[in-house]
């Protein structure tokens, strides 16, 4: 007994055996995200009013360090996972499907690298 429909069976397709994962990639990055964020909130008032010495003094610490440079990861990893699901459910085309979910790939990791480049540039002392 198949769990295919007949289609299914005709068409040859089935499950790619990725959704579940996904599903909690997507949740397990949104629950971090909810400390990290209010993490993040926090040091970015400590910067309010602060001189360039002082940023980057705040910026030295280690803690401050850690806690942008898992925001980042956390935060683009989870838009990426977040980005596919509406490229795969509302874009038909498959050419333009493929070339938005590869967009979308090198932008967040380019975006990211970026990103965790500039904190580590700070947090040594740039």
């Amino acid at each position: 007994m198949s769990l295919r429909s007949p289609i299914g069976r005709v068409r040859g397709l089935g499950s790619a055996k990725e959704g579940t994962g996904h599903f909690w990639a997507q949740r397990v990055t949104a629950v971090a995200l909810i400390p990290l964020t209010f993490m993040f909130v926090v040091v970015i008032f400590n910067f309010i009013g602060a001189d360039h010495a002082r940023a980057v003094a705040l910026m030295g610490n280690p803690f401050v360090a850690l806690v942008f440079l898992l925001f980042i990861i956390a935060g683009f990893y989870h838009s990426q996972l977040g980005l596919q699901v509406v490229i795969e459910d509302y874009i038909h085309h498959e050419g333009i499907k493929t070339l938005s979910l590869l967009a979308v790939s090198i932008g967040t990791f380019a975006l990211g690298i970026a990103s965790i480049f500039a904190v580590l540039k700070l947090s040594f002392g740039g």
